[in-house]
Order: C-alpha cells, then structure tokens, then sequence
C-alpha cells in the first residue's frame, strides 16, 4: 500500500500560518454614567508545527480559526482593552503558551477612533447633560494601527497609522530638479504641500523584563511630533518634510527606535484662469485643482543610530 501522506515528489512545504482575520470588536467600559469605547479590527496569524495538517489534512495539532475568534471576544471581556497594543500582547501571549504546536502568534489591529458629542447649552436641561457621556461620533482623521508579533522569547511590537490628511498651504517650494527634454513642470516658490501619512514605528520593547511603554501615551505623543514637524517645516521637498517628522519621533521618544513612512503627494496644481482674464496668483489666495492620481510616492525609514531597519520597505501588508 503507497502512503500518500507524503509528497512522493522533492516537494518542501515552506513558511505557513493560519488564523482569524479582521474579528471586529467592540468593547464599551462604563465608568458610571461616563461609557468609554473601543473599536478594533483584531487578526490572530498562528505557525508552528503545522506540517502534518499540509501533507496528510490531520488537524491533530490545528487550533481551530473559530476558537481564535471566540478568543478575541472572550479576551475583550475579561481583560479589557487597555491599549491596542496591550490588548494583542495578551492574545499574542496565550496562544503562544497554551498551545504547545503554536511557536510564533501575530496580531494585528485596526483601531477606530471616537469622540464625544457634546450636549448643547440648550438641550441639556431638557436630556440632562449625562447624555453626551455616552454618545459619540466616528473620528475620521485616522486609522491607528498595531502589529504584535511572539515567539515565546521574544516581541516585537510595530505601531503606527495610515489615512491621516494633512496640508500646508504655504511654505513649502520645489525648484532646483534634474530637468530633461521630457520636463514640463515649472519651478514653484509658493506650493500647496498635501499627503495621507502611513507610517509604522518599532519599539525597542522585546522582552517582557523591560519596562513596557505607556501604549497610548506613546501613541498620542508620536502623533503630536509627527503633525508639529510636519506644520514647522519650511520644505523644500516632501522627503526633507518626511525626514523631519521622523526625526522629530526619534529624538523625542525614546521608546522607538525605527520609523517608516509612506507619503503620497497630494498635488495641487494651480488652475490656469488667463484665458477668462483672470489672474490666479498664490500671494492673491489662488485656485487649485486637487489631483488624486498619478502622484508621486515618497517613502523612507528614519533610524535611531546604532539601529537595524526591521519594517519591510513595502508596507501594504503590514
């Protein structure tokens, strides 16, 4: 009789993982009559000893993907979710050690912001003013984001956000450039600057006898350097704005060590009015058309010295 368990043929079954993807959450704490909201978009990633499940289909050594999910549900009840970030260290943490054939667990999370809506003066003795305590609306500034990833050993913890808009209308130029017979954008000396920042930082956290960061204070504060170097850069280019906001995160938390960025340019090209007499100067307050494509692309990793980059260039997965 032939064991078909086997491949008969040279064939090695290479790098795998399974799991439960995007398992939506949401957790409501009350504090009283004051509620407070989490809303992730949590998914489990688990290899290890998973070979056999490949070759012959025996799921002897598979945690199911339904128990994962009922995992993230019954975590969020009974831990909490404190952070993103602390959240996924437990998930990350139990599957790793209670499960003998599981070596590596990856978590990643979406979080979804939310913010008060405040009572009005003139409402709020007719609904009383608990009300804005516990109603919200959906921020849509950004996505915050987290990746956790455990061996039993070690971590690796790499945050981060992706749709956050900002501009300056002002203070930023591009002249200068390599010009060829292909060239036909004109120098600028008064430019909209424009992107959506995706960036990922990796902390320097990796093992649990060090002191763990404060997860969303670190979150808040990376974001505040990232904007305040954004908004106090006279740019001469979008990779000298880039560098700068990077920068700005290394030298101010020393929690990080690596950051990288994706910056789409948001161009906006000034529309030309001549031709209805009109002049469309930018010291006059112009008119611009907003281009959504073909943009360019600025993307880059900033390093603490002394440091190894980590984030893969590519962060489309991540």
């Amino acid at each position: 009789m032939t064991d078909n368990s086997r491949p008969a043929r040279p064939v090695i079954l290479g790098q795998n993982q399974y799991g439960k993807a995007e398992n939506r959450v949401v957790k409501i704490t009350r504090d009283g009559a004051t509620h407070h909201i989490k809303d992730l978009n949590v998914s489990v990633s688990l290899s290890g000893d998973m070979d056999e499940v490949h070759y012959s289909g025996s799921n002897a050594h598979v945690l199911p993907t339904d128990t994962t999910k009922n995992t993230v549900y019954a975590f969020a009840k009974e831990h909490g979710i404190e952070s993103a970030e602390q959240f996924g260290i437990h998930l990350a943490r139990h599957f790793v050690t209670s499960q003998e054939p599981i070596k590596t667990a990856r978590i990643r999370i979406e979080e979804y912001a939310w913010e008060r809506i405040e009572a009005s003066d003139a409402n709020s003795r007719f609904i009383g003013a608990d009300e804005a305590k516990h109603s919200f609306v959906r921020k849509g500034q950004e996505t915050r984001l987290t990746q956790i990833t455990y061996d039993g050993e070690s971590w690796e913890v790499v945050s981060g956000l992706k749709d956050l808009v900002v501009m300056n209308s002002t203070n930023s130029e591009f002249w200068g450039y390599v010009k060829d017979k292909y060239t036909t954008l004109q120098e600028a000396y008064d430019r909209i600057l424009a992107t959506q920042v995706s960036s990922r930082w990796r902390f320097n956290w990796t093992d649990d006898e060090q002191r763990m960061p404060n997860w969303e204070k670190s979150y808040e504060q990376t974001r505040k350097h990232m904007l305040q170097a954004f908004a106090e850069t006279y740019s001469l280019s979008l990779q000298q704005t880039l560098y700068q906001m990077g920068s700005r995160i290394i030298d101010n938390r020393s929690e990080i060590d690596e950051v990288r960025f994706s910056l789409p340019n948001k161009h906006h090209f000034l529309v030309d009015l001549e031709p209805f007499g009109l002049k469309n100067a930018t010291e006059d307050g112009a008119v611009y058309f907003a281009a959504d494509r073909p943009y360019g692309l600025i993307e880059a990793t900033i390093l603490r010295d002394g440091c190894e980059p980590k984030i893969p260039v590519d962060l489309t997965n991540l």
